[in-house]
């Protein structure tokens, strides 16, 4: 078949197939790395291998890679087609960025990129032509199937499917860390899958305050109205995130469970003071995201308890945040190091500091210390200085794969001075990137 196992951790796009099913009315699709998918999360949706996009003769899509001579030894081509075909049939920006991003979890070895930019551009080109609904007009165009119009009928007919739940069954959310380490062993359990409890899938607000459903995806999150206007910089630091497949699953929930020290969301939500909420069944209990790791992938969470919502208030209109991260590669990599500030200003003064940390130290860490000296400081090179002294001797990070110990603290310093950068324009940056600590 044309859907291939690569390298089955989610990384490489190979086994891309995309998933569609009625969300408020409406039939969408969004494209997945299938090795990571639980075949439970397939429940009650249309899934689209690059055999289901196949037509008599090739697709735009298809013809596009042809023309420019993007394929070579052809295993990555069915992810790359799928992935693709994914913009075409959504309703988002059809744009040449756009249609490089809907690939950025599909690697290819041996073609060369430039042969594939071009075919996604011919691509975006020609979507934006449309005057009609995406799925109508992929139809038109020949890029999926005449069948495709039926989907949203068969789809319905699947409403109101009841699933039957075991209370001792291990818990599943979207699967993407769970299913790299334990892929043998989960194969042959019995899982109940979270994803289709649609209670945990909601974002609310009040006032100030927002609650996150336990198994909202990356992909929720990024397009959250909420959390695009609470944060200027959200949808750089969703790119800083995985890739668009990874996105499409993973949750944030699992994010903070997984309990890696680099954690991406792990570390943006420590410095916003999140507090998580926990079920067991019976009864809630609520707990600060700061205090939940108990040292090197322990968590203080009881076997039958799940989390439900993460709680957190949104940062005011005044407040300043931002997130930084390193990695090896721009897209789909975990960090070396990754880095989350939350300042509060008042007359020139700090009022209020939250500074995180992941990559130096055997859980994902929240500075206290540091974040303490930033009371009624001043955002100014001499108290960048001091505060960079201070984090040096609260962190203990170890040489590993991603870097030396010395690399991790460097790294550190870097994203701490991007941080204040990034708050104070005014600072001279020429003495700030001298600073040492």
């Amino acid at each position: 078949m044309g859907t291939k196992i690569g390298c089955r951790e989610g990384d490489c796009g190979a086994c891309t197939v995309l998933v569609g099913e009625i969300l408020a009315g409406k039939l969408i699709y969004h494209s997945v790395t299938s090795c990571l998918m639980p075949l439970g999360n397939a429940a009650g949706k249309h899934i689209v291998t690059i055999e289901g996009i196949n037509g008599t003769n090739l697709t735009p899509v298809q013809q596009a890679f042809a023309n420019e001579g993007a394929t070579q030894c052809g295993f990555c081509t069915p992810g790359f087609i799928v992935s693709l075909t994914g913009l075409c049939v959504s309703e988002n920006e059809p744009s040449y960025d756009a249609a490089i991003n809907a690939m950025n979890g599909n690697i290819c070895r041996c073609t060369g990129y430039k042969s594939i930019e071009r075919a996604a551009k011919t691509v975006a080109n020609n979507l934006q032509q449309r005057k009609q609904p995406a799925l109508e007009y992929a139809i038109s165009q020949n890029m999926v199937p005449e069948y495709f119009s039926e989907i949203p009928a068969r789809l319905k007919q699947l409403d109101g499917i009841t699933r039957s739940k075991n209370a001792e069954a291990k818990k599943m959310g979207g699967g993407t860390d769970l299913y790299v380490q334990q892929h043998e062993q989960l194969h042959h359990e019995e899982l109940n899958f979270l994803l289709q409890d649609d209670e945990l899938k909601r974002i609310n607000y009040l006032n100030d305050e927002c609650y996150i459903g336990a198994g909202v995806t990356v992909s929720q999150l990024a397009g959250s109205a909420v959390l695009k206007n609470a944060f200027p910089g959200w949808d750089h630091y969703i790119k800083l995130v995985s890739s668009t497949q990874i996105r499409n699953m993973a949750t944030l929930a699992g994010n903070f469970i997984n309990a890696s020290p680099i954690g991406d969301f792990t570390i943006f939500f420590l410095a916003l003071n999140a507090q998580i909420k926990f079920n067991n069944g019976e009864k809630n209990r609520i707990l600060p995201l700061q205090e939940l790791y108990a040292g090197y992938k322990k968590i203080k969470k009881e076997p039958e308890e799940i989390i439900t919502e993460i709680i957190f208030k949104l940062p005011g209109q005044n407040d300043l945040f931002n997130f930084e991260k390193v990695s090896k590669r721009t897209n789909l990599d975990i960090a070396s190091v990754n880095s989350a500030m939350h300042i509060k200003m008042k007359d020139g003064k700090i009022i209020y500091a939250a500074l995180s940390a992941g990559g130096v130290g055997p859980v994902p860490a929240y500075l206290a210390k540091s974040s303490a000296y930033l009371q009624d400081r001043e955002g100014s090179v001499e108290t960048l200085h001091e505060l960079l002294k201070m984090v040096q001797q609260e962190i203990s990070p170890i040489s590993d794969a991603r870097g030396k110990a010395d690399y991790k603290r460097l790294l550190l310093a870097q994203l701490i001075k991007a941080h204040f950068i990034k708050f104070f324009p005014g600072l001279p940056i020429d003495k700030i990137l001298a600073l040492s600590a």
